[in-house]
């Protein structure tokens, strides 16, 4: 599969280029800043706290696993712009953009919530493509950033920012006493 996507045209290379920066440590704290202009308080708080969580969570990997990145390790690997030694398990672009996915889909309608995994796929398929990582290191990195999403609605209930009426206890009793 590295092949696969590794050796796509070379004209994808910007396209690709641009897709990769949704996963810097700043994007967290940028979506955060839209998520308090609609005040989504929580939501907001769940994005400012990806970026420690991030740093803290891909150390553990990094550590057990050792793997080099693909320019070090894949003889033929195409690299585009991208260095070609250090630690590449697990992809910390994959661990932000699916955090950062993980959270809007909690928030936003359904259609929104698939545009932004969409989006966080399409990062991980750009750093394969520009030779930064294998595909397995961008798939540890969508597990931990999708558990790093679960463990900060958990704890700050980042689901409630959903806005609208919910039907829970209080708002069935309501409507039971308003009938």
């Amino acid at each position: 599969m590295f092949h696969a996507i590794n050796g796509l045209p070379d004209w994808l290379y910007r396209p690709m280029l641009v897709a990769q920066y949704l996963g810097v440590l700043v994007i967290p704290l940028i979506v955060a800043v839209g998520a308090l202009a609609f005040r989504r308080w929580r939501l907001a708080a769940a994005l400012v706290l990806v970026v420690p969580l991030k740093l803290a969570a891909e150390k553990v990997p990094k550590l057990l696993v050792e793997r080099e990145r693909p320019g070090t390790t894949v003889p033929d690997a195409i690299l585009h712009g991208v260095p070609s030694a250090g630690l590449s398990f697990t992809s910390g672009h994959a661990i932000i953009t699916f955090a950062i996915a993980g959270l809007l889909a909690l928030v936003l309608p359904r259609g929104w919530g698939v545009v932004t995994l969409v989006l966080a796929t399409l990062n991980g398929v750009a750093r394969v493509y520009l030779g930064a990582h294998n595909p397995l290191d961008v798939v540890g990195g969508a597990a931990i950033g999708l558990a790093i999403a679960a463990a900060l609605d958990l704890v700050l209930d980042v689901t409630r920012d959903r806005g609208g009426r919910r039907r829970g206890p209080t708002t069935l009793a309501r409507e039971d006493r308003a009938t």
